[in-house]
């Protein structure tokens, strides 16, 4: 097995961040999904359990979101100027969303209890929940394709507009609101101590599982002609059945376990299978982030910015990692109870 170079550990970890990005922020994303579907006699319950959920933990998630842009901006100069240039739409626009979710949350948890007031709140906060996904995916649908690393010539449609907006990158942001729904729905299973509220959560995780089920096909049916690289490596490598078997299994047991109500077993199945989706993307496109030329070893900073990087990185960890967890032991171990005053955000 060839020796990873220091580039290869930076991309190592940049895709950590993502992955961990995808799991954590993801289901906080799905969290406004089903805030915004949620409905019948308990939907305001259901409402004030996601708002528990959320609310102690949601601006911390946003590290890895943070960390992903500052390795790219240090170690892969080349693609973070890029990506800034050619998907600065998508990517405003996310970061837009971003900032007018997190405000609406804060805003309808301190401001007026009115209904009124709530419910303004509460569509911007729902309405930026599923956009923000739906352009997360798009980008990545954009550099999967290998619009955003090729040379593109015309005006401002033809470079800053065709690259994402294909049928193949919307595919792709479809299947990232999915998932994010998905992991939101199972996770939500273990955040109430009612089992009428769990009840109303296992059966959306598991109409999200086969829209996760649906939307993944339809990618992978647009990837035969819009992205034909991530398809071959998907298809084509040593690793790309062993890894559509993990897959495959994971998903089985995510179902499994919701349908016998073992929301523990889901909770860890369900990340499994999501983090084994967003590496099948990653491996299939290496050694190259921006499809077709924009590779890890040319795209490199010098190898003293690197080790640097790699330094800064461990003594963070330090701090970041036991802090991290600290604050889920805290907020995280205990469910809210049905009728109780939830913890503010």
């Amino acid at each position: 097995m060839p020796e990873l170079s220091l580039p290869d550990v930076l991309a190592a970890v940049l895709a950590l961040s993502l992955n961990a990005y995808v799991l954590f922020g993801g289901a906080d994303f799905g969290g406004g999904v089903w805030d915004l579907l949620a409905s019948g006699p308990r939907g305001h319950r259901q409402r004030e359990v996601i708002a528990h959920a959320i609310g102690p933990i949601w601006e911390a998630n946003h590290v890895w979101l943070i960390l992903a842009i500052v390795l790219t901006f240090t170690c892969f100069p080349a693609v973070y100027a890029r990506l800034g240039i050619v998907l600065h739409i998508p990517l405003t626009l996310m970061l837009v969303g971003i900032v007018l979710r997190g405000s609406a949350f804060t805003f309808r948890t301190y401001d007026s209890q009115h209904d009124v007031v709530q419910r303004r709140w509460g569509r911007i906060f729902a309405s930026a929940s599923v956009i923000t996904p739906i352009l997360l995916g798009v980008s990545i649908g954009a550099v999967a394709s290998g619009r955003v690393g090729q040379e593109t010539r015309g005006g401002f449609v033809q470079q800053f507009v065709e690259p994402w907006l294909t049928p193949f990158a919307f595919s792709v942001g479809l299947l990232t609101l999915a998932i994010f729904a998905f992991l939101a729905a199972v996770f939500l299973t273990l955040e109430t101590r009612d089992p009428d509220l769990s009840e109303d959560f296992r059966r959306r995780a598991l109409g999200a599982g086969i829209a996760v089920f649906l939307a993944s096909a339809l990618v992978l049916l647009l990837s035969h002609e819009a992205a034909p690289l991530v398809r071959t490596g998907l298809i084509a490598s040593p690793w790309a059945i062993p890894l559509h078997l993990a897959t495959g299994f994971s998903a089985l047991v995510v179902l499994a376990a919701l349908w016998l109500r073992r929301y523990q077993i889901a909770r860890l199945a369900v990340g499994l299978q999501v983090s084994l989706i967003f590496w099948g993307w990653a491996l299939a496109q290496y050694p190259l982030l921006l499809p077709p030329s924009f590779s890890v070893a040319n795209t490199a900073a010098p190898d003293r910015t690197l080790r640097l990087t790699l330094l800064v990185l461990g003594g963070g960890a330090i701090l970041l990692i036991p802090s991290l967890w600290y604050l889920f032991r805290i907020f995280k171990t205990v469910p809210a109870d049905p009728g109780e005053r939830l913890p503010e955000g």
